[in-house]
């Protein structure tokens, strides 16, 4: 398969099939993405910042009650093209991925938490990418406690050394903000049909294997807490963008 040269011509995966447990105070009713902010799901935020790079192509990754996500999006959001990859027991971030690898014909792919929103310029995160000719990129954003997510340690050209799993080292530092361009061989070296997590199993075994972090100073949302949801409606509150119709 020959590697895109655009990033219009890639296939991004977003992953919504978690339970969300920590919100479920929240939205008892239904899955992470699909919480209300400013009137619309959480996921159509993330479909925005797609169609507005100029992607094509989405796969959702589905799993905790699937029907609805399919439901409220369908196969069309604007200009994308929406299909589902349903997962019939949880696989995990990976293992996800790789289920849903028969429905991506893209090399690399753009891959998404779709819980988490980073305001990064996607097209300078591709240049990048492409620039390190990388098999694993991933964009690193700033907070001021890193403890909750887990820290990320790379050397100044970018290439990736070490990650610091939650609970560990707290205070100002870089994180996962959950995009990923990430090769078939990448991909494709993810265990297959079985639960699987991206970041405990598979990111660190690919460090120093042209595996790089991308700096971002742009902003940066996880919606996994009751907390940080709360913030949800201030941080979307800039966001000139109209619902696609």
């Amino acid at each position: 398969m020959r590697r895109a040269e655009k990033l219009e011509n890639i296939t991004a995966a977003i992953l919504v099939g978690g339970k969300g447990t920590r919100l479920r105070s929240m939205a008892p009713d239904r899955p992470k993405p699909l919480v209300e902010i400013r009137g619309r799901p959480f996921l159509s935020y993330l479909l925005d910042q797609l169609s507005d790079a100029g992607i094509k192509s989405v796969v959702l990754c589905t799993g905790y009650l699937a029907e609805q996500v399919e439901t409220e999006f369908g196969n069309l959001y604007g200009t994308l093209r929406l299909v589902y990859s349903r997962e019939s027991f949880p696989l995990g971030t990976a293992g996800a991925i790789r289920f849903a690898m028969d429905m991506i014909d893209s090399e690399p792919v753009l891959v998404m938490n779709g819980d988490s929103y980073c305001e990064v310029d996607l097209r300078a995160f591709w240049s990048w990418h492409c620039d390190k000719q990388a098999a694993a990129s991933l964009v690193l954003t700033e907070v001021p406690d890193t403890k909750r997510y887990g820290r990320v340690h790379a050397n100044p050209d970018g290439s990736l050394v070490g990650f610091n799993e939650k609970g560990g080292e707290g205070g100002p530092g870089w994180i996962n903000a959950g995009v990923y361009f990430l090769t078939r061989d990448v991909i494709l070296s993810i265990p297959l049909n079985r639960r699987v997590s991206l970041e405990v199993e598979i990111l660190p075994a690919w460090i120093g294997r042209k595996f790089y972090g991308y700096q971002s100073v742009e902003r940066f949302l996880d919606i996994g807490t009751p907390e940080s949801y709360a913030v949800a409606e201030v941080f979307f509150s800039l966001d000139k963008r109209r619902r696609v119709e």
